[in-house]
């Protein structure tokens, strides 16, 4: 009798949420397109493609939506099982990169869409940068020749400023680093942790290659990300990040029980007034424009030309799906441009919607400001893309800053290993 082991058990515990509800007919109904996403509903994802729900009911009469909300942990963890079974939603929101899309199109899990983007004229409405992600070669290195996604929205990161606190403790909004760095000490002496971070996820990592991308340029950044040339993680960025975070700690800018603190607790705390900075991405931008009561504001991170950020993550088709002209209608829908302006207009930043169109002040200043770091060449993609399993290995090397258990230079040694192991086996 066969006896599953326990690591075995342990990846079939972290899957069951992700198939809950998935009957024996999975995808197999003509008249349903089971759809599955990760943004929430008050983001401006979650708004829009809600909408595109209504709309493609109405236009597809006798077929339905199944939509089922998945965690991004959920998503990130399990989807090469769930691809890899009967269980496959017919449409899905997946993350782009080499270490997600690219290794699923590489296993052959992914549907080409390379006809579809062409004959729907997707192609027209995408910049060749966020074309980069959408796009992978034979190895599941992104900037390919073959669409395995589409995005319908772009993203990065920023500051948020909880601005009624720095007028209360007195204390400037920042406009340069060093500004912010002296803001970060003032409310240190007055008692106030600067920081909402959260180490059990991506934020802290993502603050981590930020920090380094301000001693970066974009050459450095395609060398890392696409293995255009030589990657030393005790360089001089690398070196500059992972040493300033740990300054950052121990300084208190950052609090030391922000390791176990998940990404969506460090938002809420942000949201609920209880610090004064957070840097996250843009993909909060729509559900802090919708829910906070205090005066805020938003700027690139200072002190840098480059920031995390690219096409926002991508629909994809799984190769298993039953149902793939309805999902390809659906994808359509949501880069229309009304579809496009309702997100720009909640805070999401469209891709192919009329700038004229976007009449939301706030959506303005987040539109403007991914302009600029698009015009400079700027978005410089996300730390844990290079490698399979990558995000992971970040999470517990950002945690170790957090906690001091280890040094940056261990740190910095802990991330080098993983990524030169994968660096041999896709050839670079």
């Amino acid at each position: 009798m066969f006896k599953p082991g326990k690591a075995l058990l342990a990846v079939l515990a972290l899957a069951a949420p992700l198939l809950a509800g998935c009957g024996d007919d999975a995808g197999g109904n003509p008249n349903e397109l089971r759809l599955w996403h990760y943004e929430g509903p008050d983001s401006a994802m979650g708004k829009a493609w809600d909408a595109a729900i209504k709309e493609f009911e109405d236009t597809h009469p006798g077929v339905t939506v199944k939509f089922e909300e998945k965690g991004f942990e959920q998503i990130q963890k399990n989807a090469q099982m769930v691809l890899n079974s009967d269980e496959a939603p017919d449409l899905m929101e997946y993350n782009k990169g080499n270490a997600t899309a690219g290794l699923l199109s590489k296993q052959g899990l992914l549907t080409d869409l390379s006809s579809e983007v062409t004959e729907r004229g997707w192609d027209k409405l995408l910049s060749d940068s966020l074309q980069t992600t959408c796009k992978y070669d034979e190895r599941g290195v992104m900037g390919g020749d073959k669409w395995f996604g589409v995005p319908n929205y772009a993203e990065y990161t920023m500051v948020y400023y909880n601005k009624d606190l720095f007028a209360r403790h007195g204390v400037a909004v920042p406009e340069t680093f060093d500004d912010l760095v002296a803001a970060m000490d003032k409310f240190v002496a007055a008692g106030v942790t600067p920081l909402s971070l959260g180490g059990k996820e991506y934020p802290a990592q993502q603050l981590l290659y930020q920090l380094a991308l301000s001693k970066a340029d974009t050459e450095w950044v395609d060398n890392l990300q696409q293995y255009k040339g030589e990657v030393d993680f005790h360089d001089e960025a690398w070196t500059y990040g992972a040493e300033t975070f740990a300054d950052w700690v121990k300084k208190g800018y950052v609090g030391k029980d922000s390791a176990g603190i998940d990404a969506e607790s460090m938002g809420v705390s942000f949201m609920g007034g209880e610090f004064p900075i957070m840097m996250s991405g843009s993909w909060w931008y729509g559900r802090v424009q919708s829910t906070v009561k205090f005066d805020w504001d938003t700027a690139l991170f200072p002190g840098s030309d480059l920031a995390l950020g690219s096409s926002g993550n991508i629909w994809v088709v799984p190769e298993g799906s039953k149902n793939k002209d309805l999902a390809y209608d659906f994808i359509d829908i949501t880069m229309k441009k009304a579809n496009q302006e309702l997100l720009g207009n909640s805070g999401g930043i469209p891709v192919a919607a009329d700038p004229a169109a976007i009449t939301d002040e706030k959506s303005k200043h987040l539109i403007e400001d991914y302009q600029t770091l698009v015009d400079r060449d700027g978005l410089a993609y996300y730390p844990d893309w290079p490698a399979p399993g990558y995000y992971d290995v970040l999470v517990s090397a950002t945690q170790k800053l957090i906690n001091g258990s280890a040094s940056p230079d261990e740190v910095l040694d802990e991330l080098a290993g993983p990524y030169e192991e994968n660096l041999a086996n896709v050839g670079g």
